[in-house]
Protein backbone atom coordinates (compact mmCIF):
# COMPACT_ATOMS: atom_id res chain seq x y z
CA UNK A 1 0.00 0.00 0.00
CA UNK A 2 1.32 3.44 -0.92
CA UNK A 3 2.20 5.94 1.77
CA UNK A 4 0.36 9.26 1.93
CA UNK A 5 2.16 11.98 -0.02
CA UNK A 6 0.62 14.83 1.95
CA UNK A 7 2.14 14.76 5.42
CA UNK A 8 2.72 17.26 8.17
CA UNK A 9 6.06 19.07 8.08
CA UNK A 10 7.88 21.95 9.75
CA UNK A 11 7.84 24.44 6.88
CA UNK A 12 6.72 27.96 7.80
CA UNK A 13 3.01 28.67 7.32
CA UNK A 14 3.56 32.44 7.34
CA UNK A 15 6.35 32.20 4.77
CA UNK A 16 4.11 30.08 2.55
CA UNK A 17 1.17 32.49 2.81
CA UNK A 18 3.46 35.44 2.09
CA UNK A 19 4.26 33.90 -1.30
CA UNK A 20 0.68 34.64 -2.43
CA UNK A 21 1.23 37.41 -4.95
CA UNK A 22 -2.22 39.02 -4.92
CA UNK A 23 -2.42 41.27 -1.86
CA UNK A 24 -6.16 40.79 -1.23
CA UNK A 25 -5.92 37.02 -1.63
CA UNK A 26 -3.00 36.99 0.82
CA UNK A 27 -5.04 39.02 3.35
CA UNK A 28 -7.98 36.62 2.85
CA UNK A 29 -5.67 33.66 3.51
CA UNK A 30 -4.53 35.16 6.80
CA UNK A 31 -8.18 35.85 7.73
CA UNK A 32 -9.10 32.21 7.05
CA UNK A 33 -6.11 31.12 9.11
CA UNK A 34 -7.19 33.25 12.09
CA UNK A 35 -10.76 31.86 11.94
CA UNK A 36 -9.42 28.31 11.88
CA UNK A 37 -7.02 29.00 14.76
CA UNK A 38 -9.95 30.29 16.79
CA UNK A 39 -11.98 27.14 16.05
CA UNK A 40 -9.20 24.64 16.78
CA UNK A 41 -7.28 26.54 19.45
CA UNK A 42 -4.14 25.15 17.82
CA UNK A 43 -1.27 26.37 15.72
CA UNK A 44 -1.16 25.71 11.98
CA UNK A 45 1.19 23.27 10.28
CA UNK A 46 2.08 22.83 6.64
CA UNK A 47 0.91 19.56 5.10
CA UNK A 48 2.82 18.79 1.95
CA UNK A 49 3.79 21.85 -0.04
CA UNK A 50 0.51 23.77 -0.25
CA UNK A 51 -1.99 22.76 2.47
CA UNK A 52 -2.29 24.33 5.90
CA UNK A 53 -3.83 22.12 8.56
CA UNK A 54 -4.82 22.78 12.15
CA UNK A 55 -5.65 20.40 14.96
CA UNK A 56 -5.21 16.65 14.95
CA UNK A 57 -7.61 14.03 13.68
CA UNK A 58 -7.17 10.39 12.80
CA UNK A 59 -9.50 8.26 10.73
CA UNK A 60 -9.66 4.69 9.54
CA UNK A 61 -9.56 3.64 5.91
CA UNK A 62 -11.63 0.73 4.59
CA UNK A 63 -8.43 -1.36 4.85
CA UNK A 64 -8.38 -0.74 8.60
CA UNK A 65 -5.25 1.42 8.41
CA UNK A 66 -5.42 4.58 10.52
CA UNK A 67 -4.31 7.88 8.97
CA UNK A 68 -3.23 11.04 10.74
CA UNK A 69 -4.83 14.20 9.34
CA UNK A 70 -5.88 17.64 10.50
CA UNK A 71 -9.24 18.71 11.95
CA UNK A 72 -9.56 21.58 9.54
CA UNK A 73 -7.41 22.99 6.78
CA UNK A 74 -7.18 25.01 3.59
CA UNK A 75 -5.19 25.64 0.47
CA UNK A 76 -4.92 28.78 -1.62
CA UNK A 77 -5.46 27.73 -5.22
CA UNK A 78 -5.20 29.88 -8.35
CA UNK A 79 -8.96 30.42 -8.59
CA UNK A 80 -10.20 30.01 -5.02
CA UNK A 81 -9.59 28.71 -1.53
CA UNK A 82 -10.18 25.02 -0.87
CA UNK A 83 -11.41 24.62 2.70
CA UNK A 84 -11.13 21.02 3.89
CA UNK A 85 -14.17 20.07 5.96
CA UNK A 86 -15.90 16.80 6.83
CA UNK A 87 -18.86 18.34 8.63
CA UNK A 88 -21.14 17.74 5.66
CA UNK A 89 -22.41 14.71 7.59
CA UNK A 90 -24.05 17.02 10.13
CA UNK A 91 -27.51 18.43 9.41
CA UNK A 92 -26.51 21.78 10.89
CA UNK A 93 -23.68 21.98 8.35
CA UNK A 94 -26.13 22.18 5.43
CA UNK A 95 -28.24 24.81 7.19
CA UNK A 96 -25.14 26.97 7.70
CA UNK A 97 -24.11 26.60 4.06
CA UNK A 98 -27.44 28.15 3.10
CA UNK A 99 -26.46 31.27 5.05
CA UNK A 100 -22.79 31.42 4.02
CA UNK A 101 -22.90 33.32 0.76
CA UNK A 102 -21.22 32.59 -2.58
CA UNK A 103 -19.46 29.21 -2.50
CA UNK A 104 -19.39 25.78 -4.09
CA UNK A 105 -18.99 22.38 -2.50
CA UNK A 106 -17.63 18.96 -3.33
CA UNK A 107 -17.01 15.94 -1.15
CA UNK A 108 -15.12 17.26 1.86
CA UNK A 109 -14.21 20.62 0.28
CA UNK A 110 -15.83 24.00 0.46
CA UNK A 111 -14.64 26.43 -2.22
CA UNK A 112 -14.66 30.18 -1.64
CA UNK A 113 -13.26 32.69 -4.12
CA UNK A 114 -12.75 35.50 -1.63
CA UNK A 115 -13.72 36.37 1.93
CA UNK A 116 -15.88 39.30 0.74
CA UNK A 117 -18.22 36.72 -0.89
CA UNK A 118 -19.13 35.06 2.42
CA UNK A 119 -20.41 35.87 5.90
CA UNK A 120 -17.35 35.36 8.12
CA UNK A 121 -19.56 34.75 11.19
CA UNK A 122 -21.19 31.82 9.40
CA UNK A 123 -17.78 30.65 8.17
CA UNK A 124 -16.58 30.65 11.80
CA UNK A 125 -19.63 28.59 12.78
CA UNK A 126 -18.80 26.08 10.02
CA UNK A 127 -15.22 25.83 11.27
CA UNK A 128 -16.43 25.40 14.88
CA UNK A 129 -18.83 22.66 13.75
CA UNK A 130 -16.06 20.91 11.84
CA UNK A 131 -13.93 20.72 14.97
CA UNK A 132 -16.89 19.29 16.96
CA UNK A 133 -17.49 16.67 14.26
CA UNK A 134 -13.83 15.64 14.43
CA UNK A 135 -14.09 15.29 18.19
CA UNK A 136 -17.18 13.12 17.81
CA UNK A 137 -19.59 15.65 19.31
Amino acid sequence: MAEMKTTKNNKSVDAFLNTIKDEQKRKDAFTILELMKKATKSEPKMWGTAIIGLGEHSYKLASGKENEWFQIGFASRAKDFSLYLMGEKADKFHALLGKLGKHSMSKGCLYVNKIADVDTKVLQQLFDLQVKVCKGK
